[in-house]
């Protein structure tokens, strides 16, 4: 699954959220405000304020009015959830799919995944 080919509402989204992930943004946290965004990454303040909106509609943002967005308190949970669930088909299934056109065993896509974890320190 490719980020950078989805719409640049659901990039924002994602960016939000990745922020919240990584612990940048913690429950309580104000979210970067829509003309913030829309400075910083050189984009129509609407494609900001759309991003922000799918995050308030999946529970991950509140708005209070008139001081911004804020984290909620299940935003971590409701996104690794989320993420979880996408996880299979949207990467699993392509690597899967990619190793079958190569003609990969079982035990060779096993060690190549094993490689890449350590490379990446998964397993160290």
């Amino acid at each position: 699954m490719d980020d950078s080919t989805a719409p640049l509402f659901r990039q924002i989204a994602m960016l939000i959220e990745d922020y919240i992930v990584h612990g940048d943004l913690a429950a309580g946290d104000r979210a970067p405000s829509t003309n913030e965004l829309s400075k910083f990454h050189d984009i129509n303040p609407a494609t900001a304020r759309k991003g922000l909106s799918l995050l308030v509609n999946r529970g991950v943002l509140v708005k209070r009015r008139g001081i911004g967005m804020f984290v909620t308190g299940e935003a971590h949970a409701l996104i690794l959830d989320r993420r979880r669930e996408n996880f299979t088909a949207g990467y699993l299934v392509p690597l899967v799919d990619e190793a079958v056109k190569l003609n990969l065993t079982k035990k060779e896509l096993r060690e190549l995944v094993d490689a890449v974890a350590e490379s990446r320190g998964l397993y160290g």
